[in-house]
């Protein structure tokens, strides 16, 4: 999955003769799950018509504030379009605009958008080697360096003037990749390798029947793609879930049992960086597993219990450079058996959700946490979606990790 998946990228389009690419630069936006909206110059315009554009982004292409012919037509807000973007990429920028950007000039609605935008701007120059060779350009570039933004460097070729020379705008194809590469060398966890254990484990009475619990794994998924979305290599061990997941950094290892389960994650523990065990396992399996399906009989049937191995207290002890993360589900007593079980077991943090939460615990979309620290200082937390919560414990957690 690219890092791009479920961005908003704003593309500014200016008027260059490359600006004819910037069809497919958009149809490879989509393809990789991004959502985009188009701000063109007006000169843009005879390069490519806003219906291709607006056809392709599914989104209507901004040029002006509003139109002058249409007395009904609502304000372009430049502020909104700048403050809804993940991402800004201006391609193809000329020297004009180059100028333009530099000095802060503000005639036209992409310039008055790209001055609004608080997200990362990217740009591609294009125009012919002697303009881009000239001291100004090079000034331009200079300035837009300092203020943040970063360049998508042109390459050499055949330029619309028919001379051969630097200037050439990127390939949309370079200057996607170029943008997924520049997010994920800026993400926190950038070649951290983490441990997730999700869902529940179910320990078999006989070759039909198991004894689990009403986890869905939703948590732990949510948690893993957080992370994965943070940088991070995943490797994920999940118990029997519907959950599905598809993210190019998430290595997942289906288990069943809770001895499964243990086996797979001291296989890699010490490998890692961090480990979260969200996993629901079971506390206890039958002590005697049968072969063949036990008949039904007018007889109470007893099944004798014994305890399973303990995955988070084991890797407490064994951790060594490890930031190691447990959870707590509680009914009673939630905030004193909580603290208890982060000492007990050597954590760095537990997040604590409680059964009496409406709208927390197992097979829901939402969760209600609250994260306690070493120091045993608290964190509450409102009710959230399971992908927000994760987000929020992947921020607590990148804060400690990378102090």
């Amino acid at each position: 999955m690219s890092v791009l998946k479920e961005k908003k990228i704003l593309l500014g389009i200016t008027a260059g003769i490359a600006a004819y690419k910037t069809a497919s630069l958009v149809r490879l936006f989509i393809k990789l799950g991004a959502e985009v909206k188009v701000i063109m110059t007006p000169a843009a315009k005879d390069f490519i018509t806003p219906l291709t554009l607006s056809t392709l982004s599914k989104n209507p292409v901004h040029s002006s504030f509003y139109r002058l012919e249409d007395k009904n037509e609502v304000w372009n807000n430049h502020v909104e379009l700048g403050l809804w973007a993940d991402y800004m990429l201006i391609a193809p920028a000329t020297a004009n605009t180059l100028s333009k950007m530099a000095s802060g000039t503000c005639n036209n609605l992409l310039l008055a958008t790209y001055l609004s935008a608080k997200c990362p701007v990217y740009f591609a120059p294009a125009m012919d080697l002697d303009m881009y060779a000239h001291p100004s350009s090079k000034e331009s570039l200079k300035k837009l360096h300092s203020f943040g933004n970063v360049i998508i460097p042109p390459t050499s070729g055949a330029l619309a003037s028919g001379l051969e020379g630097e200037g050439r705008m990127a390939e949309p194809e370079d200057i996607v990749s170029f943008i997924e590469y520049d997010i994920l060398d800026k993400l926190p966890f950038k070649g951290k390798k983490i441990l997730i254990t999700a869902g529940p484990t179910y320990e078999a009475i006989d070759p039909v029947r198991y004894i689990g619990n009403h986890s869905s794994g939703k948590m732990g998924f949510a948690i893993a793609n957080a992370a994965a979305n943070l940088g991070a290599h995943v490797y994920l061990v999940s118990g029997p879930t519907n959950q599905q997941i598809q993210h190019a950094r998430i290595h997942k290892v289906d288990v069943v049992s809770a001895e499964e389960m243990y086996l797979a994650v001291h296989a890699c523990f010490k490998e890692m960086d961090v480990a979260i065990c969200a996993a629901a396992v079971a506390d206890y399996k039958p002590k005697i597993t049968a072969t063949k399906k036990i008949k039904k009989t007018a007889e109470p049937l007893e099944i004798q219990l014994t305890p399973t191995k303990d995955i988070l207290a084991s890797l407490g002890v064994l951790k060594e450079h490890q930031f190691l993360v447990g959870f707590a589900l509680e009914t009673d007593n939630a905030l004193e058996n909580a603290k208890a079980k982060l000492k007990k077991k050597n954590l760095d943090l537990i997040i604590l959700n409680c059964l009496q939460d409406k709208g927390a615990g197992f097979a829901t979309d939402t969760n209600k946490i609250t994260i306690i620290d070493q120091n045993l200082n608290t964190i509450n937390f409102e009710l959230k979606s399971k992908l927000a919560v994760a987000e929020d414990i992947m921020n607590e957690i990148v804060l400690r990790v990378l102090k």
